[in-house]
């Protein structure tokens, strides 16, 4: 018995010697697990043609961020390479006095000498790698950041090299460079890599243009001129350069072509423009067009009445007021029309994109109405009494109806002719001005507004200009947009001024007041 208790003393401890061995074991290949797992997302991020996004020094250990948003975790403590503002080779913030050289295009080759120390292209840089000695194969030893490239240098000697530079921009210039006309849409896209969190600034003649990554812009005038771009990344700033040649061109100061007139009914309206039984909608279309292209009126009826026009060139958001829509308006009597702008942003020649309403002074009056819709419905026959006040029936959607009133002057019909028997519009409400300065209803005036406005102040006055930087889109947000190729007008007032019948706004032409 006293000899078998020493050999179960000496089983007890070899048993308890080999489970700590066990256990450091499992922790070693749990460790090189974690090695070649981190060794091996880095290549599956290589393959994927993944680049750095960013990075983060935490004491020691990094976080990476790729191109597609993964964040990978680096806590091996690696040493940090960089090449600093000297031109040295800096490591671990310690300058090694030794000149680095440029790396356009690879790599230098970085390893840890005999002696210990760091070892770059052969040379030795004097700065010991004592840290980093006791690490083995999938170990990180440095994080190296040279000429837009992240590397990660293992113990064993493998690298894995990630783009991390500033984005690089380049592009695809036709064959004679660009070349095209003043006052015709321009567009430029951009190929940029390394382009994740990047931020852009056009510049032209070094005046800030747009902060987009492709440019689309219209130019005033013609010449030559120096573009760039500058794309902004977490590594630093890139600028590219080109030179545009901007022709210049002869244009109508005038509208070209006119898309749609749709106007309410009015005293005016089968008379400017004339129209006759049997004459289809198209057909007056075309007599509205050659009136205005001739800077004859056309009327557009009570409120919503409205036309739409397009031009041989784009109307350019320039410096200080940008074109004028003509209109008959004079000192005691206006008619505003509301103005919609629209570009065309996809390019094929019709009024199909989102339209902004140039916002004129009374847009911010509490008594207009927005979303304001109205439906006119045609009388059964002409009244006997040529000054009929009940004469075409209308109803809004505020719950109020009225007449549009008939006078002596104008004995036509008043709905238009080639139009179903009601139609509806649908706008911003103005308030109205008018009144009657006599008091015996002889003398009624409808003062103009400030300004914004069609038919609303003489075409010789300023006021009646119009700036397309006070565009607004349908939540009421104010637009950058560089340019414009059709422009509507409709009435913006429901109202009548006795003997002289209702407001109707009145167009007479256009001019672009950058021609």
């Amino acid at each position: 018995m006293k000899k078998l208790l020493p050999c179960l003393l000496f089983l007890t401890l070899l048993t308890s010697c080999l489970k700590d061995d066990l256990e450091d074991l499992r922790k070693d290949v749990d460790s090189l697990k974690e090695k070649m797992a981190q060794y091996e997302s880095l290549l599956d991020a290589l393959n994927n043609r993944l680049y750095i996004k960013n990075y983060e020094d935490n004491s020691g250990s990094y976080s990476i961020e790729l191109s597609d948003g993964t964040v990978m975790s680096v806590n091996d403590s690696p040493s940090f390479i960089e090449i600093g503002d000297n031109g040295n080779w800096w490591i671990d913030n310690q300058d090694s006095g030794k000149a680095a050289g440029e790396y356009p295009n690879s790599m230098p080759e970085i390893g840890i000498g005999e002696g210990g120390n760091w070892v770059i292209d052969d040379v030795d840089l004097g700065i010991s790698a004592q840290n980093q000695l006791a690490k083995a194969g999938s170990n990180i030893i440095a994080l190296a950041q040279i000429t837009g490239q992240l590397s990660f240098v293992f113990a064993d000697g493998r690298t894995i090299n990630f783009d991390a530079s500033a984005p690089v921009i380049s592009f695809n210039i036709p064959e004679g460079g660009f070349v095209f006309d003043k006052m015709s849409w321009f567009k430029v896209a951009a190929v940029v890599k390394l382009d994740a969190d990047a931020s852009y600034e056009w510049l032209y003649d070094g005046k800030v243009l747009a902060n987009t990554k492709d440019l689309t812009y219209v130019f005033a005038k013609a010449g030559e001129h120096l573009l760039q771009l500058k794309a902004k990344n977490e590594f630093g700033v890139r600028t590219e350069q080109v030179t545009i040649t901007i022709n210049d061109a002869v244009y109508t100061n005038n509208l070209t072509k006119l898309f749609e007139f749709k106007p309410a009914p009015g005293q005016q309206i089968n008379k400017l423009p004339a129209w006759s039984e049997g004459i289809a909608a198209d057909s007056v279309l075309k007599t509205a067009e050659k009136a205005l292209t001739n800077n004859s009126l056309i009327s557009l009826g009570s409120f919503g009445g409205y036309v739409t026009m397009g031009f041989d060139h784009t109307i350019v958001n320039g410096e200080g007021n940008d074109f004028l829509v003509k209109g008959n308006a004079y000192s005691s009597w206006a008619e505003p029309g509301i103005i919609m702008v629209s570009e065309d942003v996809n390019r094929n020649g019709l009024p199909d994109d989102e339209w902004y309403e140039i916002y004129g002074s009374e847009h911010s009056n509490p008594e207009a109405i927005k979303n304001y819709e109205v439906t006119y419905y045609r009388p059964e026959s002409e009244p006997t009494n040529p000054n009929e006040q009940n004469y075409i029936s209308w109803k809004d959607n505020q719950g109020q109806s009225g007449f549009v009133p008939k006078n002596s002057f104008n004995s036509q019909s008043y709905f238009p002719g080639w139009e179903a028997d009601s139609i509806s519009f649908t706008g911003t409400l103005l308030p109205t001005k008018i009144f009657d300065q006599s008091g015996t209803g002889t003398f009624w005036t409808n003062p103009s507004f400030d300004w914004g406005y069609a038919d609303n102040q003489s075409n010789n006055n300023e006021a009646a200009q119009i700036n397309i930087s006070w565009a607004h889109d349908s939540e009421g947000n104010a637009v950058k947009l560089h340019g414009v190729d059709f422009i509507k007008v409709y009435n913006g007032t429901l109202a009548a001024g006795g003997w002289l019948g209702e407001v109707s706004t009145e167009v007479s032409g256009f001019t672009d007041l950058n021609l």
